[in-house]
Formats: structure tokens, sequence, C-alpha cells
């Protein structure tokens, strides 16, 4: 005899399939945005770590393109240096291009901070501080931010980079964070006197300053790029214990 078909199979499957999906984890995502901040539009990507939870508060790094600071060079930093690691450890990545082509540590830092506002509104960072980081032009603007608004960073790092125009007030500023500085043994621009001097300065300060020369490497450094990034976020975690001696 055959069997009576039920009007509610369907609904209990569907019911069993959006059950099974919910309880899934949520895949890391690679969002790009923009703001208009200032009065002016600024493109930024934003990378979302595996499991991402909007309820759930999360460390995050305000990361800067080398170069001209366009969007290739965003796409550039994080698949070289960010993108794989943030997704793993549970970081959240925003990586603004230059606004209208400025630079950051020129008149694209206009933006900030209302554009860090912004991404506080949006996402929920941990004690509303973020780490700050970007190789080259992006570590010198990751200095010249960060002395700008000492209030939103937790940490600098930059690979290489050092602070654009210095003075002792805007070392100051950077004195109660933890200071992150690589560059390669081979490059040859003026990256080491300068990155040197700053750490040591700092250091004398209490501030907790590396100052790294990675042996072999030029100026676009293998040894903090792809399997090896991790050795970026191990900065980040250090923070934890604190910035100061």
């Amino acid at each position: 005899m055959k069997q009576p078909e039920s009007k509610w199979m369907p609904v209990f499957s569907s019911a069993v399939v959006m059950a099974m999906f919910a309880a899934q984890p949520v895949q890391a995502e690679l969002l790009e945005k923009a703001k208009k901040v200032t009065g002016t539009t600024v493109r930024y990507k934003v990378v979302l770590p595996s499991g991402y939870d909007p309820a759930r508060t999360y460390p995050a790094i305000l990361a800067f393109g080398g170069g001209p600071q366009t969007m290739n060079t965003v796409d550039s930093v994080l698949d070289r240096n960010f993108r794989a690691e943030a997704e793993k450890r549970g970081y959240i990545v925003i990586a603004p291009a230059a606004p209208d082509g400025r630079l950051f540590f020129e008149d694209g830092a206009r933006i900030f901070p209302d554009f860090l506002k912004m991404i506080l509104a949006d996402y929920k960072i941990q004690d509303n501080k973020f780490h700050i980081a970007g190789p080259s032009n992006g570590g010198i603007a990751a200095f010249h931010v960060a002395a700008a608004n000492p209030q939103y960073f937790l940490s600098v790092t930059a690979f290489p980079g050092y602070m654009w125009e210095p003075s002792p007030a805007k070392l100051q500023a950077i004195s109660k964070m933890c200071v992150f500085m690589y560059v390669g043994e081979n490059d040859e621009y003026m990256w080491h006197p300068e990155m040197k001097k700053e750490a040591d300065l700092l250091r004398s300060k209490g501030t907790v300053a590396r100052y790294t020369v990675e042996k072999g490497q030029p100026h676009r450094m293998e040894t903090l790029a792809g399997a090896n990034a991790g050795r970026l976020f191990e900065g980040f975690e250090e923070t934890k214990k604190g910035c100061s001696k």
C-alpha cells in the first residue's frame, strides 16, 4: 500500500537544511567599501576573520600599503602580510587607499581620526584601539598617523619605516605604544640609521621598541610575508604584556 505523502515534509526538510547552514561558522570575508570622510571619498578593504560574529569584540589592525598607497598596494599588503593570519587568528584588518592620491603621511592624514571613529561605529574593536602597520611608505604613514592620534593605537609596526619629520613631541606621542621596526640588511636607502636612532631614543624613554635587521633581505622583505607573516602578529600579541618598562 502506498504511504500518503505528508504536506509537512518539504517544510521539515527546509527547516533542517536551514539549521545545518546556521550551525556552520561564517567564512572569512574580504569586503571592499567606501566612506565619505572630511569631504572626500575613502576607499578601503576590510578583512573579517573566520567565524566572524558582529556581536563579538575583535583586535584590529589599520594597515597601509607602500608606494603610492593605491588600492593595488592595499591588495598587495593584505595578500602578502595580513589577510591569511588575520583570518586565522581572529583579527579585523582595515586597509584604506590614500584619498585623492594624497599619501597618509602628507595631506591624506586629514581623514583621521574621523575615519577611525566611523570604523569603531561599524565594528566592535577591542579597547577601541588598533595596531597600525605597513611597509615602506606604509610604515612611514603608520608612525605619522599614530603620533597624531595616539589615543587610538596600541602598537606601531613598520617594515621598514620611520617617523616622518621626527620631533621629540612626535616620538613622545608614541612612547606608550609597542614599536616594532624591521629593515632588510640589503636595503640601500636611509632606513637603517634613522630607524635605529628612533628605536634607541624610544627605548631610552622606557618604550618596548625593537629594531630588527632582516639578514640577506632587500627593501621588499620575504621574511615577513606569506608563511612568515605570523611574525608581525607575534608583535601585536606581545602588546598584551605591556609596552613600557
